[in-house]
């Protein structure tokens, strides 16, 4: 199975920066795209960045400008950079892994999921 434990989170006032952070453990053979998604409260879980092994990037466009997404590959640690935070920005914030994984004797491709940090945008 894979870990991924983010952290990073916590109030921050409008236009102030946060960065979080995801390290992924476990019986990891290789990661392929590694993402940060987003829940606001009512409201359906969405991608906000993704990154590939080969460290190209996908950004939503309501963050497209004001976030950075990096990974290290040999450490499987991921990274967001958040500046010019807004309160619409106020979420939990979940790390995600594309990854493939040894489950014994054999090998398996698998989604896995953090449990999320909270980021709260308010003055």
């Amino acid at each position: 199975q894979v870990q991924l434990v983010e952290s990073g989170g916590g109030l921050v006032q409008p236009g102030g920066s946060l960065r979080l952070s995801c390290a992924a453990s476990g019986s990891i053979i290789s990661i392929f795209t590694m993402a940060w998604y987003r829940q606001a409260p009512g409201k359906a879980r969405e991608l906000v960045a993704s990154i590939t092994s080969g460290s190209s990037t996908n950004y939503a466009s309501s963050v497209k400008g004001r976030f950075t997404i990096s990974r290290d590959n040999a450490k499987n640690t991921m990274s967001l950079q958040m500046n010019s935070l807004e309160p619409e920005d106020t979420a939990a914030y979940y790390c995600n892994a594309d990854a493939l994984i040894r489950r014994g004797d054999t090998v398996t491709r698998g989604t896995f999921w953090g449990q999320g940090t909270q980021v709260t945008v308010s003055s």
